[in-house]
């Protein structure tokens, strides 16, 4: 009887220790959503939703990357309390319904702090309804769609410029720099290029400029060279164009031939990249497009170096989205350290101070002041423009417009 009580007493007391050690700390017991919790051996898990396969894998490997650079800047560093960080990136094609599969497989990893996008409008829309209800903040380096932001969530942020600020930007640059007073605008006929022209349209307009055509075209073809000069006969100072580079590489090869010389071409970020300069050669020069690549500067160029000798590509090479992603891993990061703490041989991320801390961003990152407002639009400083000069060689390259 003797050792029969001693071994329920034995039993008991370990009974009550592993209750004692289960306990979650304070913090995590008075959030309402709780918090993740990393072990030792585990890794601090950032995850992103994208096109990782596909069409559109070039968005999904270039923003993987530019993410994965920032976390392995601060894993060499020591990482947060001698944890390491690691990307979970996911294949969703780009689909909201794959989108929102992802969402729900993310939420239940109890090690997974953060969301570094959704990349694709439509997807991150989908998800965003999971991560709010498991308080799950999320940073988009790629999402444009203005009304993502509109939609009350407490989670969602993105460090891109949106398509309706591009157009503002774009409109006051016409005037007020480039002193244009009579404008034309095409767009290709989606929702993307003629949201853009729409909107330049409206704030051009607003600050007394005429618009003097309005077009569409069909994406895909050959020849713009009819609706090219029914816009030169109306006599615009410039054409400002919605949509992306194909249909801006045909263009400016029949510019001239149209009755153009010396209208001033004013793309969008769709136009921009080396497909353009490459396909149109000097007949591009001259030509304005907006991008979210950065201007030079020492931290950017470290950047470049340690992505090319990482991944043997170029930043920017895949998509514009380069630099973001990387701000966008670094802002995450920050967020995590302010927030998280060991107790017990474990990490703890209090969920709803993780979305209040992203919320909260204030980080001077390689494309610009990353600062979030109430709703979660965190570019403070808009678009970069660029212009293309000749390369002196029959070629052209793009330089940013002084």
């Amino acid at each position: 009887m003797k050792k029969l009580f001693l071994m329920i007493v034995v039993v008991l007391l370990a009974v009550a220790m592993a209750g004692c050690g289960s306990q979650l700390p304070e913090a995590c017991a008075n959030d309402p959503l709780g918090c993740a919790v990393v072990k030792k051996g585990e890794t601090v898990k950032i995850g992103m939703g994208g096109p990782m396969l596909g069409d559109y894998a070039m968005f999904g490997k270039d923003i993987s990357q530019g993410v994965m650079v920032a976390i392995a800047e601060f894993n060499a560093a020591g990482g947060l309390e001698g944890w390491d960080f690691e990307l979970i990136a996911e294949d969703t094609g780009g689909s909201p319904e794959q989108g929102a599969a992802v969402a729900n497989k993310f939420v239940t990893d109890e090690t997974m702090v953060a969301i570094a996008g959704h990349i694709f409008s439509g997807e991150s829309e989908a998800a965003i309804p999971i991560y709010n209800d498991a308080g799950f903040p999320m940073m988009s380096p790629s999402a444009t769609n203005p009304p993502l932001t509109a939609l009350g969530s407490d989670v969602f942020n993105r460090l891109a410029f949106t398509d309706a600020v591009q157009a503002q930007y774009a409109a006051e640059m016409l005037v007020n720099d480039l002193g244009i007073s009579k404008l034309a605008l095409m767009h290709d006929g989606g929702a993307y290029g003629q949201g853009l022209a729409e909107g330049v349209q409206a704030v051009f307009e607003s600050m007394g400029g005429e618009v003097v055509a309005f077009e569409a075209i069909a994406a895909g073809e050959a020849d713009y060279s009819a609706t090219l000069a029914a816009i030169a006969s109306a006599g615009p100072d410039a054409v400002y164009f919605g949509g992306y580079a194909a249909e801006g590489i045909i263009m400016l090869n029949q510019w001239v031939q149209a009755g153009l010389e010396g209208v001033q071409f004013f793309g969008c970020d769709g136009t921009y990249g080396v497909e353009l300069t490459d396909k149109a050669g000097e007949n591009a020069v001259g030509a304005i497009s907006a991008s979210m690549v950065p201007p030079d500067s020492d931290e950017k160029m470290a950047f470049d170096a340690s992505y090319k000798g990482t991944y043997g590509t170029a930043a920017g090479e895949l998509s514009a989205f380069s630099w973001s992603s990387y701000d966008t891993g670094w802002t995450l990061i920050v967020a995590a350290e302010k927030v998280g703490f060991e107790e017990n041989g474990k990490l703890y991320f209090p969920r709803s101070e993780m979305v209040e801390a992203v919320r909260n961003t204030n980080y001077a990152g390689l494309t610009g002041n990353v600062v979030c407002d109430e709703i979660g639009e965190c570019n403070a400083s808009g678009p970069t423009f660029y212009v293309v000069e000749s390369d002196g060689a029959g070629g052209a390259v793009w330089v940013p417009f002084n």
